[in-house]
């Protein structure tokens, strides 16, 4: 899965900050490293994959929710999926500090 791509279909589909999107992207490409939704669904998960998924989330959600969200629906139905949910989202030096 290139990141890039999926970067940029996030943007287009869900807004989000730059960092969130990145962060979501990492997330994927991890999830899809990992060969787990092959095994588990039995295809490889790919940028469309992730785009229709997100979609199913309620509209009111962030694109690190509805990512989350998604990545919940997986871990009820296989488990091993919490791993790849999103904690936090690094958005840089604190220029504040």
């Amino acid at each position: 899965m290139d990141s890039r791509e999926l970067t940029a279909a996030l943007e287009r589909e869900f807004g989000g900050t730059e960092a969130a999107r990145r962060t979501v992207a990492r997330q994927a490409r991890d999830l899809a490293d990992s060969g787990k939704i092959d095994a588990d669904r039995g295809h490889e998960l790919t940028i469309a994959d992730v785009i229709e998924n997100l979609d199913d989330a309620p509209d009111d959600r962030t694109l690190v929710e509805r990512w989350n969200w998604w990545l919940g629906s997986l871990e009820t139905a296989y488990g091993g999926y919490e791993r790849f949910t999103v904690r936090f989202v690094d958005d840089g030096p604190d220029v504040n500090a």
